[in-house]
């Protein structure tokens, strides 16, 4: 990210650097480049689907790092493309590229940095347990972040050379020389080792003036602009025929530059030195430039409200026709996704790529009903939104018509958040196709993703050892979090790169996709149901080694105990249980899990217990408003009137492999 090549150049002359011990002192952090460099670092998982969990522990000690050191931290994440729109071309040369490494991925089981699904999900809930200041912008964050930084003369944390181009007069700390786990001891006092970056030290040590930088930066290359197509060897730096490195190069353009004093004679210059180019390409390229440039001029900040006061910002006037005025507050506090402005604003979605096999459908085709009742409230009827997803190799982009039936007629999005909240309710339970009883008496930060669970059965129709095992580690996830012990119970964390089993890793994507795109609408209807904790619902490579484990045994052999199996089988007879308004037909996937219910068979005493254990545990919150009931006990009733009617039936349970 940022200036192509500029990195390596700092690491070439590393003198141009200062070595420093970093203590109380504000920070600010660039929040979505700190997510991916920490995500991408900690040799986690990529390629099963994420290892949520470990991620969240090395940003708690990440950021425990800094307290300890009396370091303030304010973190600012991106929030959509922004109405300029000026990276789209370098956003759809990334997720093209991206699709083809998740291929690659699956494949061989190699890392390919790609980021799992939820980690920035994870990572802002871990920061705001921890009480951490963030603010999610209104598009891309650079301009703000360099602004604010300039304001309180305090340095920025992040890994993104864009950053070296704005003049910042504590500079920035390049994440890669931040040594947060490396924390010193001097005296009575501790301290980051790491390294501080200035423009003053890079302007003095190549020579070039300071004003200059920016059309560097976009002459070399950078998120702004692509100039690929130019032979800048050739025709600008050297006259030579030979390929150079990209460093070189950057090497070169920088010795060629000290010739000038201000930025329109650099870039009248560099125009000059491309005499057979078109005069349509010219001013193409010296337009592209031109904009570029203008990305480097630091806006007035808008954040420092935020941060002192709680204000949020106000909405860009490029975006107060279409976005409706109660947006800034969840946004900010990010309670928003950052995709609702695009798809205000532009009428787009690009869909995440997960690992998977390029000759299966996108995963993201299970979840697409989801995503057009979030386009339906957002846009009404009319129009479409485009989404760009992966297609085989390719991405493609499909036109999708949002959704607006049932109970989400009654909505408007101006005044969503003062909607009834049985309304917002009943139009989430009708879009996941799930009946409010069946999430009776399960424990609240589960009733989100049991209901995707229950959805994800009818679409995507599961082998019966995917669902045992997704529920498995759901639920030692969740008794986890109440025991408070994450320690020990994070995975595996040897990486052996193997090829995917590409139908188990497509099915558990396609339940990603789904819970990511209910999750997304959730929080648009204002959180009808509780917002669950990312970071224990599914650790990839333990989820896969549980579906093998479940193909010889069964998951009280796996996992045992009392508290695993009640809240386990609580959780089965939930996603199992018939949906009223469907066809169940013989033979159909639902038919199929009620059936198999009988294998659920616990005798009277163990029901009775479960109520009195169950019903008084105060870990398994089941919510004020929710009843307490047995899920289980009403259905091995109703199973027993069902065998009485229809004998081939109980002998059919037998055969079920499901539970």
């Amino acid at each position: 990210m940022g200036v192509k090549g500029l990195c390596s150049l700092l690491e070439d002359y590393s003198q141009i650097y200062q070595d420093i011990h970093f203590r109380d002192s504000k920070l600010l952090v660039d929040g979505n480049n700190l997510a991916y460099w920490l995500y991408f670092t900690s040799n986690l998982d990529q390629n099963h689907g994420g290892e949520y969990l470990a991620f969240q522990v090395q940003v708690q000690a990440l950021f425990k790092a800094l307290g300890d050191c009396g370091i303030k931290p304010y973190v600012v994440m991106d929030g959509g493309s922004g109405a300029s729109d000026i990276r789209l071309d370098t956003r759809m040369d990334r997720a093209r590229g991206k699709v083809r490494r998740a291929q690659c991925a699956a494949l061989t089981g190699r890392r390919r940095d790609i980021l799992p699904n939820f980690i920035l999900s994870v990572f802002e809930q871990t920061l705001s347990d921890m009480e951490v200041s963030l603010v999610k912008c209104f598009g891309e964050a650079d301009g703000q972040l360099a602004a604010l930084a300039k304001e309180w003369s305090c340095p920025l944390l992040s890994g993104d050379t864009d950053f070296f181009i704005f003049d910042l007069p504590e500079g920035v700390l390049p994440l890669h020389h931040f040594q947060w786990d490396s924390v010193k001891t001097s005296g009575a006092r501790r301290y980051i080792p790491c390294r501080r970056y200035t423009t003053s030290s890079f302007c003095t040590f190549f020579n070039i003036d300071r004003q200059l930088l920016p059309v560097f930066a976009s002459l070399a290359g950078n998120d702004y602009v692509n100039l690929k197509e130019i032979n800048w060897d050739h025709n600008v730096l050297a006259g030579r025929q030979t390929e150079l490195s990209q460093t070189a190069r950057l090497e070169r353009l920088l010795r060629w530059m000290r010739g000038f004093q201000t930025t329109e004679d650099t870039l009248t210059a560099a125009m000059d030195l491309m005499p057979n180019m078109s005069q349509q390409a010219r001013t193409q390229v010296q337009t592209g430039v031109q904009k570029s440039m203008l990305e480097y001029r630091l806006p007035s900040s808008s954040l420092r409200g935020f941060f002192s006061e709680g204000t949020a910002p106000s909405l860009p006037a490029e975006m107060l026709s279409c976005v409706p005025d109660w947006v800034r507050a969840p946004l900010a506090k990010g309670e928003l996704g950052a995709d609702i402005l695009d798809l205000l604003v532009h009428k787009r979605k690009i869909l995440p790529t997960q690992v998977e096999r390029s000759n299966l459908q996108s995963s993201n085709l299970t979840s697409r009903s989801i995503r057009r009742v979030l386009y339906g409230l957002l846009l009404g009827q009319e129009g479409e939104v485009e989404e760009r997803d992966r297609d085989g190799l390719e991405l493609a982009s499909v036109k999708v018509r949002p959704l607006v039936q049932g109970a989400a007629q009654t909505l408007r999005l101006d005044s969503l958040p003062r909607a009834d909240p049985t309304v917002r309710l009943q139009v989430y339970l009708e879009t996941l196709g799930v009946e409010e009883e069946t999430l009776e008496g399960v424990p609240a930060h589960l009733r989100l993703p049991v209901a995707v669970t229950c959805y994800w059965l009818r679409r995507a129709s599961p082998e019966p050892t995917l669902l045992k095992a997704l529920l498995m580690v759901m639920v030692q996830g969740e008794l986890t979090r109440l025991t408070g012990g994450a320690t020990g119970w994070q995975g595996v964390t040897s990486h052996n790169p193997q090829p995917l089993d590409g139908v188990v890793a497509h099915s558990f994507n396609q339940w990603q996709a789904c819970l990511k795109d209910a999750s997304q609408l959730n929080l648009l209807l204002c959180k009808p149901l509780p917002e669950p904790h990312y970071a224990w619902l599914y650790q990839g490579r333990l989820v896969h080694r549980r579906q093998k484990q479940l193909q010889e045994r069964e998951p009280e052999d796996i996992v045992q105990g009392d508290q695993f199996r009640r809240l386990y089988r609580r959780l089965l007879g939930a996603v199992t249980q018939p949906d009223p308004g469907a066809n169940r037909r013989a033979g159909e996937p639902e038919a199929q899990l009620r059936a198999s219910m009988e294998h659920l068979q616990l005798n009277t005493q163990d029901d009775q217990e479960e109520e009195e254990e169950l019903g008084g545990a105060e870990g398994l919150d089941q919510g004020s408003d929710w009843p307490r009931v047995s899920v289980r006990t009403r259905f091995r009733t109703k199973d027993r009137k069902d065998r009485s009617r229809n004998p081939e039936l109980g002998r059919k349970q037998e055969r079920e492999g499901w539970l």
